[in-house]
């Protein structure tokens, strides 16, 4: 025989909800009494709590180890590689001659780029220092704060330095600098106490038929060692990145070269085919003469 559940009515409904909220003859809110409340409350306070103090305790303990001004661990950058500028999205300096905008976009870029460069920014910020001796600044166990650094000065830059000239850089008469810097690595002493410097080919045969001639400032693409070593962005405040600038004279017009420059130093390997930037950088040279 099937019983059925008496149907209660709305109002009947809403007095059991009322009495579960609080019921005035046990003193229970929501079915707990005052007393209960609290030993729960306590309980997640205290639960919390220590899980609050873990967290904190091992967040101090690991920031004890990192170091405000040095990365601890440098491995993925063992091997700086190499950029130009301008940095365009793909890599490809295209410069259409009788299109202004075509190349006012890449001086633009180089301008605000080289500026910090500037000889008398330079002569303000940073040291002359010695040429073909490494630049260093130990702690000797008392913070060394901030760290000095030596001077690149614009005019290194020849006739790439874009001071008062009227080609913008070479590339309104198709003539274009392209810049090449080494990106940074902290600590690392590049060249292992040797002479290094940047060297450029066209990638294929046919690439080094079209690249024709061009010149490198400063002279045979060095880079001296008095830029090395760099103490990071916190301790290096005024560090500037020595550059190599690459005027291309002749390239053949209307034809896309492919072109590598890879910087030769006794302890960067260039040969890493699963880096393409290790060490050297590929980019697409194009000058259009209509």
């Amino acid at each position: 025989m099937v019983i059925q559940k008496e149907k209660k009515s709305c109002g009947q409904v809403v007095e059991e909800w009322k009495e579960f909220v609080w019921n005035p003859r046990t003193h229970q809110f929501m079915g707990r009494t005052g007393t209960s409340w609290a030993f729960i409350l306590l309980f997640y306070l205290v639960f919390y709590g220590f899980l609050t103090a873990m967290f904190t305790l091992t967040m101090w303990v690991m920031l004890q180890t990192v170091s405000d001004h040095t990365p601890k661990y440098q491995d993925r950058l063992a091997t700086p590689g190499l950029m130009i500028r301008p940095k365009t999205e793909n890599l490809d300096v295209i410069v259409n001659i009788s299109d202004t905008e075509s190349w006012d976009q890449h001086v633009q870029k180089l301008n605000k780029f080289l500026e910090p460069y500037n000889d008398s920014i330079q002569a303000q910020k940073n040291d002359v220092c010695r040429p073909g001796r490494y630049y260093e600044q130990p702690d000797n166990g008392v913070l060394n704060y901030p760290k000095r650094a030596c001077q690149f000065n614009r005019t290194q830059l020849g006739d790439c330095s874009g001071i008062g000239d009227p080609t913008h850089y070479g590339y309104s008469t198709g003539q274009p600098c392209v810049f090449i810097k080494m990106n940074r690595v902290i600590n690392f002493y590049a060249g292992a106490n040797q002479s290094m410097n940047v060297t450029c080919v066209g990638k294929r045969d046919e690439d080094a038929e079209n690249l024709g001639s061009f010149v490198m400032f400063p002279a045979n693409g060095n880079i001296d060692l008095m830029y090395f070593p760099y103490y990071g962005k916190k301790f290096h405040v005024n560090y500037t990145q020595p550059l190599v600038a690459v005027k291309f004279l002749n390239v053949t017009p209307n034809v896309e070269v492919n072109v590598e420059c890879r910087i030769n130093a006794a302890n960067i390997a260039t040969d890493d085919e699963r880096d393409k930037f290790a060490g050297r950088v590929a980019f697409k040279l194009r000058i259009n003469k209509t």
